[in-house]
């Protein structure tokens, strides 16, 4: 962090004397004022609450800018990275700090392929689980008990440690989701192959049966990949931070990562495209694209009660960037498996068209998100509903787990601790029972 010549006085009106905070700027984007030594010299804390202005940490990975609709992993721009490179490329970029060369990639390809089993004793523990409960709840099970099984890895002081533990969890974060996928379905769990892409590897493993050989589209495959990449990390959210907090403690990655499973189950989050893909079907059922624009009435009345899901962002304020590039692959995919006419995707077609035209959507900047078209992609895939959260953790595992190491190497590292504002009853005695 570089310190600016500029600092922020803080002045009080009752008379308590100034305080000069230190100002830091960072490579892009606003300057950030240093509070850490308010509490000490004032007494007071400052409140926000959701974080809204406040940096929880400084980081080298992710940044957004919402106003431009910017997102740079490592500085490189995503539109750049979801057309010129694969899933693979972008972990080593995430996890290291740069794109691999051909000699780097096919090195970690290779690391990540030959973790990607698990212990054969976790279908025993997916058998303790119903046949109907939700692929998130299984999931999340999953990870935490990964640190049943991998031991070696679990001590996040050592390097080696963190560094097998990330591979682990990139590698099989597929055959979890996977498996998870099949037990729900009542068919055989599929075992990775070597020589397929990560994505191809995960569709086999979701479609394949031991009764045929499986044959993966490369459109499909691009498809997914292109998924991947642009769920892969996405700065401070509510999720990531969970898992900088929960790692914090000094638990260990399986344990971290399950904590953003768990976090990211949430509607408000990665559950955001289940929710899309639900509002579809109970448009559908009032009558589908007739009654689109009927339903668009309801959602700008404030009084109904009706929400729009799949449809602008709480980051971005303009175009979400990911939106445009998932809106090239949804297409793609729509016409590769003949799908145009779908009731449902020309009932989520006709909602798009209504957003970017209709002033009330365009003024409030309601643009389609990166979840309404991903929810649509995956729909058409053949990943249910349910799954489509599972598939944005997987994604996402690779962010995680490279905030979770920077967090651990960061020399001003500290256990989590915010602060509150108190507001309850102030001290009482415990009266007799019979006083009460």
């Amino acid at each position: 962090m570089t310190p600016s010549d500029v600092k922020a006085t803080l002045s009080f009106s009752d008379g308590s004397p100034n305080m000069d905070l230190p100002i830091y700027k960072g490579t892009v984007g606003p300057d950030v004022i240093d509070i850490r030594k308010l509490y000490g010299q004032t007494g007071k804390f400052t409140y926000d609450p959701g974080f809204l202005s406040t940096a929880s940490c400084n980081s080298t990975i992710t940044y957004i800018d919402g106003d431009k609709g910017e997102l740079l992993y490592r500085g490189y721009p995503i539109e750049q990275l979801a057309v010129g490179c694969d899933y693979m490329e972008t972990c080593h970029l995430l996890l290291y700090g740069d794109l691999p060369n051909a000699e780097q990639k096919a090195s970690f390809t290779a690391r990540v392929t030959n973790h990607t089993m698990v212990n054969e004793q976790m279908q025993f523990f997916l058998r303790g689980f119903r046949r109907d409960a939700h692929p998130m709840a299984v999931l999340t099970g999953l990870v935490g008990a990964l640190s049943a099984f991998y031991h070696d890895s679990t001590d996040i002081n050592n390097p080696e440690h963190r560094e097998i533990a990330a591979i682990r969890l990139i590698a099989k974060m597929p055959t979890l989701v996977a498996m998870a996928y099949k037990y729900t379905v009542g068919q055989p769990y599929i075992y990775p192959k070597n020589d397929l892409s990560y994505a191809g590897n995960f569709m086999r493993m979701m479609f394949a049966t031991p009764c045929e050989e499986y044959k993966v589209s490369p459109v499909i495959e691009r498809a997914l990949d292109r998924i991947f990449i642009l769920h892969a990390d996405h700065e401070q959210n509510a999720s990531t931070s969970t898992v900088r907090l929960c790692g914090s403690s000094g638990t260990n990655p399986f344990a971290a990562i399950a904590a953003g499973v768990a976090c990211l189950w949430g509607p408000a989050h990665g559950g955001a495209n289940e929710a899309c893909l639900n509002m579809l079907g109970d448009i559908q059922k009032m009558g589908g694209v007739a009654k689109v624009g009927e339903f668009m009435n309801q959602v700008k009345d404030k009084n109904s009660g009706v929400k729009l899901m799949g449809f602008g962002h709480r980051v971005y304020k303009n175009y979400d960037p990911r939106a445009k590039l998932m809106r090239e692959t949804c297409y793609e995919v729509l016409n590769e498996l003949g799908l145009q006419n779908d009731p449902l995707f020309k009932l989520a077609m006709e909602l798009e068209k209504i957003a970017l035209e209709d002033d009330y959507f365009v003024a409030r900047k309601l643009y389609p998100n990166v979840d309404f078209y991903s929810g649509i992609v995956q729909r058409a895939i053949g990943i249910p509903v349910p799954l489509f959260t599972a598939i944005f953790a997987l994604a996402r595992t690779v962010g995680w787990i490279a905030q979770l190491n920077e967090m651990i190497g960061d020399p001003e590292y500290k256990i989590g601790r915010p602060r509150q504002l108190f507001v309850g009853s102030p001290t009482r005695d415990v009266k007799p029972i019979g006083q009460r």
